[in-house]
């Protein structure tokens, strides 16, 4: 009696349904030229819009700036619980990525591209923890000034007479999907400054004679202007 041997790779009998991996995450910029210019802000903003719309948002991190506006804004958004980590006799805030990928919202606001972790995070830089959320199907909303990308980090710094010590590779911010604009007027930015509104009262008179001098800001503004016009 003769016999069929059927293929390995197939058994009719019995079909499985493989998950289907998402694609990978689009990475959205709001992109500013100093701090104070409202890029957290405006992110903040805009995830209220894409929650009214019904899409499933998550803070997973927002850096705590002492700015009541902004601080508003998280009110009414779902947001990740911090991982405290504990260094050199303090605690620390981070993004918890155990979190952030087990949750797997559509998208994730993550503040602060450049930011360096706290010592024994699952990344030492931030936009690592942005690339494996990407990896993850994970579209990610986050925030950079323009000192922060690589290759501009040099001209900034001789522009200043700031050492600018966290950079974003240039690669990543280049496949950024996404970069938006966010503007100011220097002199209005100023203002803001002169009122506590970026900086406690004790760093606003060395910020405005060294990174927050007028001419300074005005150039920072073109270069971030110019990076918008060459990414179309």
């Amino acid at each position: 009696m003769g016999s069929t041997m059927g293929s390995p790779f197939c058994d009719n009998d019995a079909m499985v349904t493989l998950p289907v991996a998402r694609a990978r995450g689009r990475l959205t910029v709001f992109l500013g030229y100093a701090a104070g210019v409202g890029k957290t802000y405006a992110m903040l903003s805009d995830a209220h819009e894409l929650l009214s719309d019904g899409v499933d948002v998550l803070v997973g991190y927002v850096e705590p700036h002492a700015r009541p506006e902004t601080l508003t804004l998280l009110d009414g958004l779902p947001t990740l619980t911090s991982k405290r980590v504990a260094y050199r006799g303090i605690t620390l805030n981070e993004l918890d990525m155990d979190a952030a990928l087990g949750r797997r919202p559509t998208v994730m606001l993550v503040d602060e591209l450049a930011h360096a972790n706290a010592p024994g995070s699952r990344n030492e830089k931030r936009y690592q923890d942005v690339e494996d959320l990407l990896q993850a199907g994970i579209d990610v909303h986050t925030t950079m000034n323009i000192q922060h990308v690589e290759r501009l980090s040099r001209v900034v710094g001789d522009l200043t007479g700031v050492r600018i010590r966290e950079t974003v590779p240039d690669h990543i911010f280049d496949q950024a999907d996404e970069v938006r604009i966010i503007d100011l007027e220097p002199e209005d930015l100023l203002r803001r400054l002169a009122a506590g509104k970026v900086y406690s009262p004790d760093r606003v008179r060395l910020a405005t004679q060294n990174f927050f001098a007028v001419d300074n800001l005005r150039a920072l503004r073109e270069m971030t202007i110019r990076e918008g016009v060459v990414r179309g």
